[in-house]
């Protein structure tokens, strides 16, 4: 006799956490996520009903299977999946689990989800990213976006955080968490240049200079767009 979990009739749906990469089609009218593992290749809206990765008729998720939407309980657990290498640029989605869905120790696989918010992490730089910049790769009729601060952005198309929740839609909030450094490398930028070797001082030198070179940029286009105006004043 085989033993079954008692099923679960929650008031409202659980809540989880996972990581993704944000998208923008290709024609840029819509905005989704595409996973980190298993089903990458399938981007989701805000709004979505996971299908059988591989093909297969059944109804997601089944026992016998691994496909279905994927996410953990703890956002703490979650988080840290973004300290690593190839997560770095990703972001952290809060979701509701819909429909049905089996539950393990640490997280879920379930039918359907709705992403309630996206928080946006720094950009690579450190600083506090203000829009989400072209990564650089995608798929197939969608660019995958990574957080960037105004300085690092140097006319890569972009899309700024409330444009994204717009054309997500279905109610999505986007929070930037701003800058994040661990507390001891705080401490050890605290101890002043004196604590800090070559390495490190060209590294910061480098970072500075490609801030100023942006800060000038910006002021000699303003400036340009001035003596077009003849002093008048420009529209937005």
């Amino acid at each position: 006799m085989r033993l079954r979990l008692p099923a679960e009739r929650p008031t409202e749906p659980p809540t989880g956490y996972k990581i993704a990469h944000p998208v923008l089609s290709q024609d840029g009218t819509r905005a989704g996520f595409t996973g980190v593992s298993l089903g990458g290749a399938l981007p989701y809206g805000v709004v979505a009903e996971a299908s059988c990765v591989y093909g297969l008729r059944h109804r997601a998720p089944h026992r016998r299977c691994d496909c279905g939407f994927h996410c953990v309980h703890d956002r703490k657990a979650a988080e840290a999946l973004l300290c690593t290498a190839e997560h770095r640029a990703a972001v952290l989605l809060e979701v509701s689990v819909l429909g049905a869905y089996i539950r393990f120790e640490r997280g879920f696989r379930y039918a359907r989800q709705r992403v309630r918010v996206m928080t946006v992490g720094a950009c690579a730089c450190g600083a506090g990213a203000d829009a989400l910049g072209e990564a650089g790769w995608g798929r197939p009729g969608w660019r995958a976006l990574v957080p960037c601060c105004g300085g690092c952005l140097r006319g890569r198309p972009s899309l700024s955080l409330a444009g994204f929740a717009r054309l997500a839609g279905d109610g999505l909030r986007v929070v930037a968490a701003g800058a994040t450094t661990p507390a001891g490398l705080r401490r050890a930028g605290a101890e002043g240049a004196e604590g800090l070797g070559v390495p490190e001082l060209v590294a910061e030198a480098a970072l500075l200079q490609a801030r100023l070179d942006w800060f000038q940029a910006q002021l000699a286009r303003l400036g340009d767009r001035g003596d077009r105006g003849g002093g008048g004043v420009v529209a937005g």
